[in-house]
């Protein structure tokens, strides 16, 4: 019998037992890669791949029962956000300089990530800690001057206690369909391989039963392939999931599961039953988000409205608290303006019922609409109106789909 693990002991992705005192210890490509690097010698295919998997593995920290792993992708908002604000804080132009080059960093590691199809922690780790340090420095540093009340404060904190709930629900089941097990899973030796393409369209082919169950364009249950089923259905085959999507429903490439009436992936999986978790969290963040910045900008720009203090304030950095917490606020302002985007894309989409995976589908296959200068496609498909539309997504997720006899095709 193996004794168990000390707080510094863990099992590393090779299977064997390993110590941190020995982090540096035993990293071939690591040491192979500093001489070629010391030589000028180009590194080998795989290398760095190699050498971020072995740092990755030892990026722990103790624990009771053996060393507990780092995910790599929460270090940096943890690390360098503070470091970045407290900068920014020393002069004017430093503020400038990063402040600007923040989002676009941010924005190059999502285009990074979304290439190569990696699920991140990076976002939803960069958000919350936001929140959570832009809480800081607002008790910190802007409620002491006492121009704050505390039912303004308990306003504020009750806002962020709102996001996070809805934040909460939105990171929970978007609508995955079954995973059919082994012995349920079809099988199509019999059809040609073009029939087994995966695509985005509607049910073509199926009789019946399961498209009259479609509701506002939306059909419930799902659909199993057979041998026998028709060359029709082949725009709703997931070669992925092994299964017919119903109508609006889609693979999410990183989830790596059919989602119903899938919208997008962020920070979690937006689908049938959790959209509106994911547009409440949105809401709660961009009211407690304009009102923690009106209420900063009060305090250390007193006399001028917000927008006239957001832009001009002077003596900001007169003291590094003023500094610090003028800089918050204009970081707090930068990631408001993208959350309100996103939030503003919402609406309009909700409001044409359409989700954002059609509307890049159908700018792709050039069958939508352009509206408002662009920020909405209109694929006429769904739309029923602005109330039903309305109506259709305040309802979503109310009566989960029944799987049925009908059902199965």
């Amino acid at each position: 019998m193996e004794e168990p693990l000390c707080c510094c002991e863990y099992v590393d992705r090779r299977g064997r037992r390993n110590h941190l005192a020995a982090c540096c210890c035993d990293c071939e490509d690591l040491d192979d890669g500093c001489d070629r690097w010391l030589t000028c010698r180009s590194l080998p295919p795989g290398a760095l791949e190699r050498i971020a998997d072995t740092v990755a593995d030892r990026l722990r920290v103790p624990w009771f029962s053996g060393a507990v792993k780092i995910n790599v992708s929460l270090v940096p908002p943890l690390v360098l956000l503070p470091v970045f604000l407290h900068v920014a804080a020393l002069h004017f132009l430093l503020g400038l300089i990063i402040l600007t080059s923040l989002p676009v960093v941010v924005l190059w590691y999502y285009y990074l990530t979304h290439r190569r199809k990696e699920r991140t922690l990076f976002f939803l780790s960069l958000g919350l800690f936001s929140l959570g340090y832009m809480y800081y420095v607002f008790l910190r540093e802007v409620v002491p001057r006492g121009h704050v009340e505390h039912s303004q404060v308990v306003a504020l904190t009750c806002g962020l206690i709102l996001m996070l709930a809805a934040l909460s629900r939105a990171k929970k089941d978007p609508g995955y369909l079954p995973i059919l097990t082994g012995n349920e899973k079809p099988s199509h030796q019999g059809l040609p391989s073009k029939s087994v393409r995966g695509s985005s369209g509607g049910l073509h082919g199926i009789s019946g039963a399961a498209s009259s169950r479609a509701v506002n364009g939306e059909a419930k249950g799902y659909c199993r392939m057979s041998a026998e089923q028709p060359e029709g259905v082949k725009k709703d085959w997931c070669t992925k999931c092994q299964l017919v999507r119903p109508a609006r429903a889609g693979h999410c490439r990183l989830c790596g599961r059919c989602v119903r009436r899938l919208d997008h992936h962020c920070v979690c999986c937006v689908g049938e039953q959790n959209h509106q978790a994911f547009i409440l969290a949105l809401s709660f963040f961009m009211l407690t988000s304009v009102y923690g910045i009106t209420l900063t900008l009060h305090t250390i720009c007193r006399g001028r409205s917000p927008f006239v203090a957001l832009l001009y304030c002077p003596g900001a950095y007169s003291d590094y608290s003023s500094a610090l917490s003028f800089t918050c606020v204009w970081y707090c302002a930068i990631v408001t303006a993208g959350m309100g985007y996103i939030l503003l894309i919402q609406l309009l989409n909700i409001s044409y019922n359409v989700t954002e995976r059609e509307a890049r589908l159908a700018l792709r296959d050039n069958t939508g609409r352009r509206l408002l200068g662009g920020l909405v496609i209109d694929t006429g498909q769904y739309n029923r109106g602005l109330l039903c539309n309305w109506g259709h997504f305040l309802s979503l997720g109310s009566s989960p789909p029944q799987r049925s006899a009908e059902d199965i095709v």
